[in-house]
């Protein structure tokens, strides 16, 4: 290392930097200005003068004038004040030192009341005799102090105007900014291979997503290899959308091209575009375009494009002259207008495809919209895999229950508990990750910060406990029930209890799997009524969820037997009245009402037929506190369905020995 330090200090200086002269520092200069501006203000016209001066009341100087210490006496009317010039012998007397010390012309220095009681009293002395001098007025020496005053605001104005026009300091404060001519400048981040900001992530470390990789990597041939698509006549898309819910690996994908093109990839935020000043948006949006096409071929990427892109307001109230639609105006015209933006590739993404303006959409804009959806079983095993890499994990860790465990997690999910694990485990002083601290992750994050300190009476307790093997004992017994993975009675976060399913992974959901979700969701509620006596506050996520679903399945996907194949649902954001009538909206909620009442009633029936297992599970749920689907299969008996996703891999949900499970069950009560 240090011979590798002498070399770079000893190398030679580069030919473009030997003949640059040092740049002046400009701001030492406004600052010495300053200085000496200050330093004459305050000295004002006494500067340089070495005579000695004393400042004394009015009542003093009276009376050094009184016994004729007075040489001469001049008065400023401007200032109010009045100075006695002493004589040369009666300045010990006054000053305590002699002439050398003094000076030849010292003086006091005295306010005055008005310059009509200061004359009469000297004219008085000089009919005394005390006084033989005269008095005389003089003007304040405020010459350059007035010229000083009259040129500031000038100078002023000078300065800012210097500081706008240099652009001084780009390095903080208002300052960073930048010159103020350059707001309507693009902010949009340049990557280009081999400069500093040059992206280091791949299509290698994109996991899963393959036809939306496809679909981009096709992008990035095209502009690697143009002639092989237009030897056939094909045209290069002008425009694609990444469509996803959030965490997905949208903005993941366009950092993968931008590391695996050739091209100059620009990259901005859609808030960018938007800012206080009218017209700024607009300008910045011409300026991207402008450099792009320099540096053609290219793709420009707008991340979040919502922030800009959402459609334009029917409603005049809002006005006409919006500067977000100016922007999105100006970004549509860029995009496909009368101009052309040959090899100019526009990437864009979003979770709020439905709100962007039409225009937006249309081909020859956005000719292509990949749906970056949430990963299946499989792609989230090979998310784990790509997350696991910088994690020392333990040899016998088992990726494909990971997968199983996670459904419906994106990848940020997935990423979020890999980190949570390796936390977990080194707050435990592990050596490696294992499956227990990947799990206690997911239920770390599913459930919340497990509540040790919650205190539960035995009424409360066993009341939970109840509630949740009601939900375990439907979900069970019931054929499209989510299969069951664990259950629990200890308290995380906000939720006393909890039940994990292994949901499967459907591409279509049928009326009968979402009543048999519903009955197993009611299941808990039941459950109290029919074995405490009374209902608790704790179903109130069960009811909100069964609720909502209830609605859905009447209102957008016509399961109702009064009012089928009807869908109610819509899409447009600036309507403000319901697609149906009042009596419609009384049918939908009478038919709420008989679906979940049915579904209700069909949960107590299951139950009392299963009393003496719920019973078994729920004594146990108490003793342990947490229980697996072996103690379920243990009261219950082996289901008689397979899910899809246990037929996918040929496994049972939760592939642990007993003695683990009562392991982990002992390790959670004692905490």
């Amino acid at each position: 290392m240090e011979s590798q330090n002498n070399t770079s200090q000893n190398a030679p200086r580069p030919s473009n930097q030997r003949g640059k002269k040092p740049k002046v520092n400009f701001t030492w200069v406004y600052v010495v200005i300053a200085c000496v501006l200050g330093y004459l203000f305050f000295k004002g016209g006494d500067a340089g003068s070495n005579a000695n001066s004393k400042n004394v009341p009015y009542t003093e100087f009276k009376q050094y004038v009184q016994q004729g210490y007075a040489n001469k006496i001049v008065a400023s009317k401007d200032e109010g004040t009045v100075k006695m010039y002493v004589k040369p012998e009666h300045i010990r007397d006054v000053f305590l030192q002699g002439v050398d010390q003094t000076g030849k012309h010292p003086y006091v220095q005295a306010e005055i009341p008005s310059a009509d009681k200061l004359d009469e009293f000297v004219t008085s002395q000089q009919e005394l005799g005390n006084f033989t001098g005269e008095l005389t007025y003089k003007r304040s020496n405020d010459t350059f102090m007035q010229i000083f005053w009259n040129l500031f605001p000038l100078l002023i104005i000078i300065a800012v105007w210097i500081f706008i026009m240099r652009g001084v300091g780009h390095g903080g404060g208002i300052s960073s900014m930048g010159n103020i001519f350059n707001v309507g400048r693009s902010r949009a981040q340049l990557v280009e291979k081999g400069s500093e900001n040059e992206s280091k992530v791949t299509f290698k470390d994109v996991a899963g997503q393959a036809s939306a990789k496809q679909e981009v990597q096709e992008i990035v041939e095209f502009l690697k290899n143009p002639k092989k698509f237009t030897d056939l006549g094909g045209k290069i898309p002008k425009g694609a959308l990444l469509v996803g819910p959030p965490g997905t690996g949208k903005t993941l994908l366009a950092k993968a091209v931008a590391g695996e093109a050739d091209v100059p990839f620009f990259s901005m935020s859609g808030s960018d575009f938007v800012e206080m000043f009218v017209g700024v948006g607009a300008s910045r949006v011409r300026d991207l375009f402008r450099q792009a096409k320099e540096k053609s071929p290219c793709i420009i990427f707008i991340d979040e494009i919502d922030a800009v892109g959402r459609a334009r307001s029917r409603n005049a109230m809002m006005g006409g002259n919006d500067e977000r639609e100016s922007t999105l105006n100006q970004l549509l015209t860029e995009m496909d207008g009368f101009g052309t933006n040959s090899g100019v590739i526009i990437l864009a993404a979003t979770n709020r495809a439905d709100i962007l303006d039409k225009a937006l959409l249309r081909a020859g804009r956005f000719d292509r919209q990949i749906h970056v959806d949430l990963p299946d079983l499989n792609e989230r095993k090979a998310v784990f895999k790509v997350h696991l890499r910088p994690i020392k994990v333990d040899e016998h860790l088992d990726v494909d229950l990971l997968a199983r465990q996670t459904p419906g997690f994106s990848g940020a999910d997935i990423a979020n508990v890999c980190n949570e694990a390796a936390l977990i485990a080194a707050r435990h002083g592990k050596g490696s990750v294992g499956k227990e601290d990947f799990l206690a992750a997911v239920d770390r994050i599913v459930g919340g910060l497990e509540k040790k300190t919650k205190v539960m009476t035995e009424e409360e307790k066993r009341t939970i406990a109840l509630h949740e093997a009601g939900h375990a004992t439907i979900s069970w017994n019931l054929q499209y029930a989510n299969p069951l993975i664990k259950v629990t009675i200890v308290p995380r976060g906000r939720a006393l209890g909890a039940a994990w399913y292994l949901p499967e992974e459907r591409q279509i959901t049928t009326r009968e799997q979402m009543l048999d979700e519903m009955c197993a969701t009611l299941g808990g509620r039941a459950a109290e009524e029919l074995f405490t006596g009374h209902i608790s506050s704790g179903a109130m996520n069960d009811l909100e969820r069964v609720t909502k679903q209830a609605y859905g399945m009447i209102a957008y996907m016509g399961m109702s037997d009064r009012l089928p194949n009807l869908c109610y649902y819509n899409n447009d954001e600036y309507s403000w009245q319901r697609p149906y009538s009042e009596a419609t909206a009384e049918l939908i909620d009478q038919e709420v009402k008989r679906m979940i009442a049915e579904q209700y009633d069909r949960a107590k029936k299951l139950l009392m037929e299963k009393k003496e297992g719920h019973n078994a599970l729920a004594e146990l749920l108490v003793e342990r506190e947490v229980i697996y689907a072996e103690d379920v299969e243990h009261i219950f008996g082996k289901r008689p369905w397979t899910s899809r996703t246990e037929e996918l891999l040929g496994e049972d949900p939760l592939p642990t020995t007993k003695e683990e499970n009562e392991a982990s069950s002992e390790q959670t009560s004692a905490s």
